[in-house]
């Protein structure tokens, strides 16, 4: 197989754009985890905001271990241009697969992190679900309006 300075040079888009995507997702977990710090004390269900707590925990870890992947694997495309242009091709071959399975343990782990996220929805939506089919928690909303609406409080 021949190998040239442009084909590490074809990961960098796809490196940038996963980095990219990456960081988007800590970003918004950040986030989410700021707020449900904010709620801890308002919150009445404490250890349901604990799981919570403890499963983005685990996805925090997932994501930075994606990143670091992805990164790693971004320094092994320049490291492998630097090999082809200074003509140890031999070399660049086994830099640029340290890429590819580099980026490829990144994007196992993304879908890890998919999954873990996809159950922790899934987890909320049983809640919710269980709570609409509670009888007395659609008596405590219809007194709720009714409360509203006659203006007691």
């Amino acid at each position: 197989m021949e190998i040239s300075i442009n084909t590490p040079a074809l990961l960098f888009p796809a490196i940038s754009l996963l980095l990219l995507a990456y960081t988007n997702r800590f970003l918004a977990i950040a986030s989410l985890v700021r707020k449900l710090h904010d709620d801890l004390d308002k919150e009445t269900n404490r250890e349901g905001l604990l799981m919570q707590l403890r499963s983005l925990r685990q996805r925090l870890q997932f994501i930075r271990l994606m990143q670091g992947l992805g990164v790693f694997s971004f320094l092994l495309c320049v490291i492998c241009m630097f090999c082809i242009y200074d003509g140890w091709t031999q070399v660049a071959k086994y830099i640029f697969a340290l890429s590819l399975l580099s980026l490829l343990s990144s994007l196992l782990i993304s879908l890890l992190e998919i999954l873990q996220s996809t159950r922790a929805v899934e987890h909320l939506l049983s809640d919710v679900e269980e709570l609409a089919n509670d009888e007395s928690f659609i008596k405590r909303i219809m007194r709720f309006r009714d409360d509203e609406q006659s203006g007691v409080r």
